[in-house]
């Protein structure tokens, strides 16, 4: 039962708040944590001690309802995102992410609330703040974030007794929202002309990866900075570490190239690092010949235990891609010019591609897709979404599987664009790279890298 306390003109009740005292342990004690109160709201006395007695009654039935939150439950925002990021387990770039957003965002904003304080129109507010101060797609990072700590905050921490999010109908002035990238059409002639470029920037790993990237659909870079000696249709499946995969690989592509998307490779802890693709789209793609032929004059002409390397034999995570190597592939680059009284360095003079102004490299993935879906490609659904790495949802998914004669058929239409848009159109192809002499190694090249890897087999 509440107790109510007469001091002066001032009346407190006090009843208990549904929770025990700790030992040093931390282990609850049977001695009860009492709650109080000097009136129904703040700064408002109670008028007499039967309105504080009911007052306290009232609080007492929430606790047995389980409707009351007890005072330790008023957790501070920002305590509350240390408490729910150090209880999440995320991948290394994933948890980066996270981590930042809460840093630099949900934290500066709600440092003076409590997590029982957010209302929807306080959500609302913060949903026109970010709108305004960061891009689309940071934005939609933003409030995924927030919205799983108000989800958490509800159902597993039980600091709410519902979100402040709510979903309801639109009102208001209607505005249509840029949900994709405006593509331009991309023909063939322009992904060759990144080749080109390509090859002049990088050398002929330049060209092999603008190719790798378009008849692939290979997540970029990740994917393919990640892609290993052993896994590349030169050498897989045979070279596979997994006997149980390597041997119904072996049975499934015999007569057919076909390399292992096993890993991608990024900085974790300031390291390269190998971990498995994204969503764990773990997955086998079978490729055309003239880009096996291609991964394996490349291979020949470096001991590296990657496919794609620098000039210099470094790993394409430390060169600063996009800067140093992409900008002049997509925006062209003219001959330099020599500093007054300094050398003259000669250089390629390389024309834009148009088609690709603004464009990530990520936009060939894309191409590889459309590619697939052209009429008369005569490819199954099923094959094109397992070879950009996804699953096809619901029942479909669950009854259709990639067979062999699909898999036939997408080398065989591959192939047939190379020959029929490239080759038979007479565009530039550069000679293959000179193979570097057997005798210069002790032993074979390596198949893998020593590179660390997480949470792989």
């Amino acid at each position: 039962m509440p107790s109510v306390e007469t001091r002066g003109n001032s009346i407190r009740v006090k009843w208990w708040g549904g929770e025990y005292h700790l030992d040093d342990a931390g282990k609850p004690t049977k001695r009860k944590k009492y709650e109080s109160a000097s009136g129904p709201e703040p700064g408002v006395p109670f008028q007499d001690e039967d309105e504080a007695y009911n007052f306290g009654l009232d609080r007492e039935s929430d606790v047995r309802n389980n409707r009351h939150r007890p005072k330790s439950k008023h957790m501070d925002v920002g305590d509350y995102c240390d408490l729910w990021f150090n209880s999440i387990e995320l991948r290394v770039r994933s948890q980066n992410k996270y981590e930042s957003i809460l840093n630099a965002v949900i934290k500066p904003y709600w440092h003076a609330w409590t997590v029982a304080q957010i209302t929807p129109v306080d959500y609302d507010q913060f949903n026109r703040y970010v709108t305004k101060r960061y891009s689309e797609s940071y934005k939609q990072s933003i409030l995924s974030v927030f919205r799983m700590l108000m989800d958490d905050a509800v159902l597993k921490y039980k600091l709410r007794d519902e979100s402040p999010i709510i979903n309801q109908r639109r009102r208001g002035r209607f505005e249509k929202k840029q949900t994709r990238r405006v593509k331009r059409e991309l023909p063939i002639e322009a992904v060759h002309q990144l080749a080109v470029n390509a090859y002049h920037v990088w050398g002929y790993a330049g060209w092999a990866h603008i190719w790798t990237l378009a008849f692939t659909g290979m997540r970029p870079p990740g994917e393919t900075w990640g892609m290993q000696r052993g896994f590349t249709s030169v050498h897989w499946p045979a070279a596979d570490p997994d006997r149980e995969r390597r041997q119904e690989a072996e049975h499934r592509y015999k007569g057919m190239h076909a390399l292992r998307v096993q890993h991608q490779m990024y900085y974790a802890d300031g390291k390269p690092t190998l971990a498995g693709p994204k969503y764990d789209s773990y997955r086998s793609l079978v490729i055309p010949p003239f880009l096996h032929e291609q991964h394996e004059v490349l291979l020949a002409s470096h001991d590296k235990p990657f496919l794609f390397v620098s000039p210099t034999g470094k790993p394409m995570l430390s060169v600063g891609f996009t800067k140093n190597y992409w900008y002049q592939i997509r925006d062209g680059r003219n001959e330099v010019k020599p500093e007054r009284g300094g050398p003259r360095v000669a250089r390629t003079t390389l024309p834009a591609v148009v088609e690709m102004a603004g464009q990530d490299i990520y936009r060939l993935r894309h191409w590889h897709r459309a590619l697939l879906d052209e009429p008369g490609a005569d490819i199954a659904e099923v094959a094109k979404e397992a070879r950009m790495g996804h699953e096809l949802p619901g029942m479909v998914g669950v009854y259709t599987e990639v067979t062999r004669s699909m898999e036939l058929r997408v080398v065989e239409y591959l192939q047939e664009v190379w020959e029929k848009r490239v080759v038979a159109r007479g565009l530039w192809v550069p000679p293959f790279p000179t193979r570097l002499p057997d005798d210069l190694f002790e032993g074979a090249k390596p198949l893998f890298s020593g590179l660390p890897r997480l949470g792989l087999e």
